[in-house]
């Protein structure tokens, strides 16, 4: 009972330091992980508190709800068009990292190379959340945020799957490379089946519920329920909960109202506030700040390898990108390279190594605490300077506006909506429809001339709007005719002639697309007569 109350009394106190940082922030107006970052490395000047939790109770604490919430409202669609980029980042990129960071710790600081690939694996992962945040605020391209956000998701499968590999490595001794890869595919591919079919399961069962109290238990159940059965079964608990999650996260909330859709996203935010909140002050717990001024030549050394690493899969990624015939901006792969922050991934890994690795392990956690300090201080607080400088900075004050406006117009179209189908439902009375109807159809006529008004008097943003729906509807026949050519209805040859004159499209300014698009279906026309 004593050991109980101690443990609860423990967390309190650090509930109760997370809100005072989180307070501060608001007023200092930093990044919350850094905030957090400065609280841990303040804790860590008094006497270090002994928490002791077993690696599996670390990972299978922390990791789902930090996994879940960023598969959730994450778009399957974005994330469709920009897989083969992210797959090549998170795959090859993951081993890349590996080998350079644990090949050059091996050189530089002389540690055992199976005990220096743990490390290379548990830095491995990034996880950008500041950056993402930053790039929200500063209106950075969609598709940018896309590729580190996804990068970011699923290298963190990737990942831990190849750090139990190296950890199984560094303790027995022994490694066999077919064994290895075939053992990689099993744990990946098992992964993803058990968590896309529990998530299609959980979507099914909410959409057909509408109580957010029930919808939040049964997300949860699926969170750390995936995490769970994949590991028992001996597959990858982080792939099935990022499989569970996109399920769930693209299914689910279709048939949510929009009460039940915030109560629940509300909790996710809050699920992730805490996961990532506990692992950098129970670090912080653990490590001393004296501890890390003693091995700065190995943090050093580590942070230089992970921006190697970095640099090297950033730019051969982006080598790869042109190839592959979807080339990403010289200035964006500044913007990836610089941001491959390290954070809570990284340390509940760390925090996770075996007792087996003997001093070696100290020594990893400490590196790996001194990555995600530097990371987060340096990478992370220097990120709105760059964006600035390579010019992606795109949010101006007459944007900010429209996007208000707009913004504005879509809720109010929202809750007209809404309110049409309660009253189709019977569950608004037809006097109360036609006295709220009219106003928001008021309301919403209103918005929709501000708009307007916003377009006109900024041609560029007009432009962008235009351009902007064209290509989306430009992705939307190219879907249109995979499906065609998937169903048999069209033959490879009509498949290959069609989509090359949409991949010719998206090359050009919309202008000259629908010019082009006008006289290939006059030409079809003619053909047919």
């Amino acid at each position: 009972m004593e050991q109980f109350l101690t443990a609860e009394t423990l967390v309190i106190e650090l509930l109760l330091l997370v809100a005072l940082v989180a307070l501060a922030v608001r007023r200092l107006n930093v990044p919350y992980t850094v905030a957090l970052v400065v609280a841990g490395l303040i804790v860590t000047l008094q006497q270090p508190v002994q928490v002791e939790l077993l690696p599996e109770v670390i990972l299978a604490l922390f990791v789902p709800p930090l996994v879940y919430e960023a598969a959730f409202h994450l778009s399957f669609d974005q994330l469709r068009r920009n897989l083969t980029s992210i797959l090549v980042m998170a795959i090859p990129g993951v081993v890349i990292t590996t080998l350079v960071v644990g090949g050059a710790l091996n050189l530089a600081t002389g540690i055992r190379w199976p005990v220096a690939l743990v490390f290379g694996a548990l830095i491995a992962a990034t996880d950008p959340v500041a950056v993402v945040a930053l790039f929200r605020s500063l209106g950075v391209p969609r598709r940018l945020a896309v590729l580190m956000e996804g990068e970011s998701l699923l290298n963190d499968g990737t990942a831990i799957v190849l750090f139990h590999l190296m950890v199984t490595v560094a303790v027995t001794g022994q490694f066999d490379l077919v064994g290895g890869v075939l053992e990689f595919v099993r744990v990946v591919l098992g992964g993803v089946v058990i968590g896309g079919l529990l998530g299609w399961i959980v979507a099914r069962l909410i959409a057909r519920v509408d109580d957010y109290l029930i919808e939040i238990t049964l997300t949860t159940v699926l969170a750390f329920g995936a995490y769970l059965l994949s590991e028992r079964l001996h597959f990858s608990g982080v792939l099935a909960v990022v499989a569970a999650g996109l399920i769930s996260g693209n299914l689910g909330p279709r048939g949510m109202s929009p009460t039940t859709r915030i109560v629940l996203f509300n909790f996710w935010e809050y699920a992730t506030f805490l996961a990532n909140s506990f692992l950098f002050l129970l670090i912080g717990l653990q490590i001393n700040l004296p501890i890390l001024l003693t091995e700065w030549q190995s943090i050093l050394w580590a942070i230089l390898a992970v921006l190697a690493g970095r640099v090297l899969v950033v730019y051969g990624y982006g080598l790869v990108a042109r190839r592959l015939g979807d080339p990403v901006p010289f200035r964006w792969q500044h913007v990836l390279a610089w941001g491959g922050l390290r954070g809570a991934i990284s340390l509940a890994l760390a925090l996770s190594l075996p007792v087996a690795l003997g001093v070696e392990r100290q020594r990893l956690l400490v590196m790996a605490y001194g990555v995600v300090l530097f990371t987060l201080l340096i990478q992370g607080t220097t990120m709105g300077p760059l964006l600035r400088w390579v010019k992606l900075q795109t949010r101006s004050p007459a944007q900010v506006d429209y996007e208000r406006r707009h913004a504005r117009l879509t809720a109010a179209r929202a809750a007209e909506k809404h309110l049409d189908n309660l009253h189709r439902e019977g569950l608004v009375s037809t006097p109360t429809w036609e006295i709220v109807g009219p106003a928001l159809a008021a309301e919403s006529s209103t918005l929709q001339s501000d708009v307007r008004a916003v377009l006109k008097a900024q041609p560029a943003l007009e432009a962008e709007e235009l351009d902007t729906a064209w290509r989306e509807a430009l992705r939307a026949r190219r879907s249109a005719l995979n499906g065609l050519r998937h169903d048999g209805v069209i033959s490879q040859e009509v498949f290959d002639e069609l989509a090359s004159e949409v991949d010719a499209w998206l090359q050009r300014p919309m202008l000259s697309s629908l010019d082009t698009s006008s006289d290939a279906t006059a030409s079809a026309s003619e053909s047919a007569s």
